[in-house]
């Protein structure tokens, strides 16, 4: 069974494989911890992303880490849904975001993931339907990854997720 952590901190500084950043459908930068992200990695990240973008809502496409201290050698780019309401499928791309990043990741060989809280932001997602979504859907899906990090940026975001691990052990 994959191993599921939950620690508030900065996304950038994770020792993982792969981290996945929260981004916008041009994958050039954007707030919040894309642009984060984006800072770290460099102006090498948003050519890179550039290149191959855009990407829809719910999907998932791998760039370089570039500037990125190692062990990360990728950027997993996900764009999660813009909340309108709940009544629009959020739910649905939201879980697509971590059942793609995850797909990406086991293509890359990446056994140790870090992910963010995805649409939490500027796009609305109640923080607590969000954990619970990305605890379901990294435990139900199929992946070579072993170990998944659930990074928070507060400590709000951090006790939604951990409320969503525990109950996820019941």
């Amino acid at each position: 069974m994959i191993a599921i952590e939950v620690v508030l901190g900065d996304i950038t500084q994770q020792n993982m494989d792969a981290i996945v950043t929260a981004a916008n459908e041009s994958l050039l930068g954007g707030g919040g911890v894309d642009g984060a992200v984006h800072r770290a990695a460099g102006p090498r990240l948003a050519q890179a992303g550039g290149a191959i973008g855009p990407c829809a809502p719910g999907d998932a496409m791998p760039t370089p880490a570039f500037d990125l201290d190692p062990p990360v050698r990728h950027i997993i780019h996900t764009v999660g849904p813009v909340w309108r309401g709940g009544g629009h499928g959020e739910a649905r791309v939201l879980a697509s975001c971590y059942r793609r990043s995850l797909r990406i990741a086991d293509d890359l060989d990446a056994l140790t993931v870090a992910f963010p809280t995805i649409a939490t932001g500027v796009y609305g997602f109640p923080a607590d339907q969000a954990a619970r979504i990305a605890v379901a859907t990294i435990r139900s899906t199929p992946t070579n990854v072993q170990q998944v990090r659930l990074v928070a940026f507060d400590e709000d975001s951090r006790q939604h997720l951990h409320t969503a691990v525990t109950a996820a052990r019941c």
